[in-house]
C-alpha cells in the first residue's frame, strides 16, 4: 500500500479568496480553486466589456455582419480551448442565422467550400492573430485577406479576434463553468 501523506500547510502569508473561487468538481473529478478574475476585478472585467462593445460597433460599421463575427469567435475559442466560450457563441451563431453544418466542420474550415473567400480570409487572419508565432503565415493571411477585405474590414477582424482572445483566457483561467443538459 503507498505511504499517505499530509497535505502541505498553505502558506499564511499567500493571499486568498474563498468567497469568489469555483469549488464545482472539474472535468476528472477534483475540486477547483479558481478565482473567477471578472468577479474579483470587476473595473478591470468591466473595460473588457467595453472594449469588446467598441469592437461590435466598430465590426458592424465596417460591414462585418454577425454571422462572420460569431465564426471568427468561435474559430478562436476552438484554438485556445474555452468550452464556455464555445458554448456561448455557438449558440450566438445559431440565433444569428449560421447553420449547424458548418459550425461543424469550423475547425476544418480550409477542407471545405462551405465558407466564402471573405470568411476564409477572416478565419486565416484570426488564427494568425491568436497564435502569431508563424511570420510566414501571418504574411499569407495578411496577403489573402487583402485581396478580399477593406482595411476597415481587416482591423476589425483583428480587433474582434483580440477581443475574444481576452475573453477566453478569462474564462480559462477562472474555469467558468459550461452549464447545461448532458447528452441522454
Amino acid at each position: 500500500m503507498a505511504e499517505e501523506t499530509a497535505a502541505p500547510k498553505a502558506d499564511a502569508a499567500a493571499p486568498r479568496s474563498f468567497t469568489l473561487s469555483d469549488t464545482t468538481a472539474g472535468p476528472v473529478g477534483t475540486r477547483g480553486t479558481r478565482v473567477f478574475i471578472d468577479k474579483q476585478s470587476p473595473k478591470a472585467y468591466h473595460a473588457l466589456v467595453e472594449t469588446s462593445e467598441a469592437v461590435r460597433a466598430v465590426a458592424a460599421d465596417a460591414g462585418l455582419d454577425r454571422v462572420l463575427v460569431e465564426l471568427i469567435n468561435l474559430r478562436v475559442s476552438q484554438i485556445n480551448g474555452c468550452a464556455y466560450c464555445l458554448s456561448l457563441h455557438t449558440k450566438a451563431a445559431l440565433r444569428v442565422g449560421e447553420t449547424t453544418q458548418r459550425l461543424g466542420v469550423l475547425a476544418a474550415w480550409r477542407d471545405t467550400e462551405l465558407f466564402t473567400s471573405r470568411e476564409r480570409a477572416a478565419l486565416a487572419l484570426a488564427e494568425v492573430t491568436t497564435d502569431p508565432a508563424d511570420a510566414t503565415a501571418q504574411e499569407h493571411a495578411y496577403d489573402a485577406a487583402r485581396q478580399v477585405l477593406t482595411d476597415d474590414e481587416i482591423s476589425a477582424v483583428i480587433w474582434v479576434a483580440v477581443t475574444i482572445n481576452a475573453f477566453n483566457r478569462v474564462s480559462i483561467m477562472s474555469k467558468h463553468p459550461v452549464r447545461g443538459i448532458p447528452h441522454q
